[in-house]
């Protein structure tokens, strides 16, 4: 009877030892938490120099006189709109205004485009009615869908989250229904083996599985989100609206008030970024940690 005995073969031996050595070496990847030096070098210093630059460059067009004065204002008087209206006590309403329609209508359009999207990549007969549709929807613009809201629903928040569900639940949809279509079978099946069907195996094995697509959707919903709502408060303006960051861009036009246009852009594109940073990119990071492709 052959030995077992796993000195008689030094190779096997090494073997072994390699295999033990490289789990030993699995076992003390720690993850850790980011220095806030690190943090502050490596995520925040780039984007402040970026925008130093944007207003370094900014002000020596202005100084060299390019253009008229009216046509682009200095940064300081884009500062001085923004505390005009601090003082005044009107940027915070204005930001919320637009900010609490905006999530608000991003829920809404969740709660719709998620169970669309399972519906739309598992039932085929509906993928075969409904994903041309969508995909359509999606590449429509916004902006287009403000005339028809208005006539049917006039000019109240109503309208505003009709253009905000018709922007974003296709982008939600399609976006689970790509994550989903990139669901190896295999997890399908083994979830199916172990009674993972229907409901459960949607919630506990689609989902989970599909996580990256979706949370790409979600990002790309909530960008139509905030660009349907800015064309619709820009195009439909009326007292009862509030003033939004959309109608105070128009207001600016209206007034060939260049320096309050320049706010109401940079306002708008702060909320965005700030959207991203607060709410997408933990989201991201999460993911990616979870599946074990960052350490940090």
């Amino acid at each position: 009877m052959a030995s077992t005995d796993t000195t008689a073969n030094p190779r096997k031996t090494d073997d072994l030892a390699g295999l033990e050595a490289g789990l030993d070496a699995l076992d003390s990847v720690q993850i850790r938490r980011t220095p806030v030096r690190e943090v502050l070098v490596k995520k925040v210093l780039p984007p402040l120099v970026a925008v130093a630059l944007v207003l370094v460059v900014w002000q020596l067009l202005v100084t060299a006189k390019v253009t008229d004065e009216y046509k682009l204002p200095a940064p300081s008087a884009v500062w001085d709109s923004l505390t005009t209206m601090w003082l005044q006590g009107t940027l915070l309403d204005v930001l919320w205004t637009s900010v609490s329609r905006a999530l608000l209508g991003f829920l809404m359009a969740l709660a719709i485009g998620t169970p669309l999207g399972l519906l739309v990549s598992r039932v085929t007969f509906v993928r075969a009615a409904l994903g041309p549709i969508l995909s359509g929807l999606q590449s429509l613009p916004s902006v287009a869908w403000v005339a028809p809201a208005v006539l049917w629903l006039g000019l109240n928040d109503s309208m505003m989250f009709a253009v905000i569900l018709l922007g974003a639940v296709p982008s939600i949809a399609n976006g689970l229904v790509s994550g989903v279509d990139q669901v190896p079978p295999l997890f399908l099946r083994a979830g199916q083996t172990l009674g993972a069907t229907g409901f459960k195996g949607a919630w506990y094995i689609v989902m989970p599985a599909a996580l990256p697509g979706y949370l790409a959707g979600l990002k790309q919903g909530w960008a139509f989100s905030w660009r349907s709502l800015m064309a619709a408060e820009i195009i439909a303006s009326s007292p009862d609206l509030g003033l939004g960051l959309g109608q105070l861009l128009e207001n600016g036009r209206n007034n060939i008030d260049m320096a309050g246009i320049f706010l109401a852009i940079i306002l708008i594109l702060v909320v965005g970024i700030a959207i991203d940073l607060l709410i997408f990119s933990p989201l991201e990071r999460w993911v990616l940690r979870s599946r074990g492709l960052l350490v940090k």
